[in-house]
């Protein structure tokens, strides 16, 4: 099972030793790296990951993709993809939680796996699609989505993690992550309503010449294509 799989190469992420990883650090270029990407990631507010399988194992066909769900993210919703059958793994929690809409929870998604209906060729690519909300206490933190992807006769675990000052570019499998901004810092969480007042917006000031130097261009373009219809 791929799940079995992620567990088992998660265990062995725990053992690399920092040689080891120097060792390997050249044998995989960054662009051909299972990733993770997103247009926002705030904390406290949804977003939308895609993680982007490009290639499969060394020439072999991709047959299950197992993404690893960070804590404390409890709840993700996986977008169908017609050419995967997906299934979520649950885990129980250590004790109850309460989730955004007010409901209590016992239980989180530890993994979605993706096991593919037809073998994805070695030189085509997929992406996959995950719907959550980034807990108000991840602001700040780089949050990592380790993956193994499972192909014909062997597997790539993409999981390592890079030592604090390292680069992440330098390790031959890392682990996809991302980056979780705090609310205010350039992006306002998707749950704010039209309306509400945040620090650092933009003065009322600016929007009403915004819109009065709109119409005075709307009412211009008018006047002339107006006199180009008289002439």
């Amino acid at each position: 099972m791929p799940s079995q799989h992620l567990r088992r190469a998660l265990a062995r992420a725990a053992v690399l030793s920092a040689a080891a990883t120097a060792a390997v650090s050249l044998a995989a270029p960054a662009t051909a790296h299972v990733t993770v990407s997103t247009p926002s990631a705030v904390a406290g507010a949804y977003t939308l990951l895609t993680v982007s399988v490009p290639h499969g194992c060394d020439g072999e066909a991709t047959t299950a993709v197992a993404v690893q769900i960070p804590e404390p993210i409890n709840a993700v919703t996986p977008t169908v993809n017609p050419n995967w059958e997906v299934e979520k793994v649950m885990t129980d929690l250590p004790a109850p939680v309460v989730d955004a809409h007010g409901n209590e929870v016992t239980e989180r998604v530890d993994q979605v796996v993706y096991t593919a209906h037809h073998p994805l060729p070695d030189d085509l690519r997929d992406a996959f699609e995950l719907s959550l909300r980034l807990p108000e206490e991840t602001a700040g933190q780089t949050l990592h989505f380790p993956v193994v992807q499972t192909c014909t006769t062997t597997e790539h675990p993409w999981i390592e993690i890079a030592a604090e000052g390292q680069d992440p570019d330098e390790l031959a499998s890392p682990a996809p992550f991302i980056e979780v901004a705090a609310p205010g810092a350039g992006l306002e969480p998707a749950a704010a309503t039209a309306g509400e007042d945040t620090e650092g917006g933009t003065d009322p000031v600016v929007y009403v010449a915004l819109a009065v130097g709109m119409l005075g261009a709307g009412l211009g373009a008018f006047g002339l294509l107006r006199g180009r219809r008289e002439a």
